[in-house]
């Protein structure tokens, strides 16, 4: 009979008891090891994503109904509404182009101001 060789926890190095596809000794070790693998790019998705979700709580609060409706620029900053980020875009045939943070969009107009929308699919 062939013995494999001994196996270790990924985190601390102990020797591993039990099934052929453990990988750690315990919970804590598991979670350890996870949140060092993820910590470097976690801060910097959580912030991007706490960004988009402010931009579109930003952009349902100024357009709670769903309808077409212009708002300024300087009103959209004063709520912290941060231009760059967003999820999508789309460009019409005559060359517009909606900016999306989610179902919420905007499209500039002239002198400083904002058409908002929702795109029509989401609703």
């Amino acid at each position: 009979m062939v013995k494999s060789p001994e196996k270790k926890c990924l985190e601390c190095g102990d020797k591993l008891v039990g099934r052929a596809d453990k990988k750690f000794c315990s919970d804590p070790c598991r979670i350890s090891y996870n949140n060092k693998l993820n910590s470097d790019e976690t801060n910097y998705v959580r912030n991007v994503n706490n960004a988009l979700r402010k931009n579109r709580r930003i952009l349902t609060e100024l357009n709670p109904t769903g309808k077409t409706v212009s708002v300024s620029r300087q009103k959209l900053l004063e709520k912290g509404f941060d231009f760059s980020y967003l999820t999508s875009l789309f460009t019409t045939k005559e060359g517009k182009i909606y900016k999306y943070c989610y179902e919420q969009g905007y499209l500039e107009m002239d002198r400083d101001y904002y058409l908002l929308v929702v795109k029509k699919d989401s609703l």
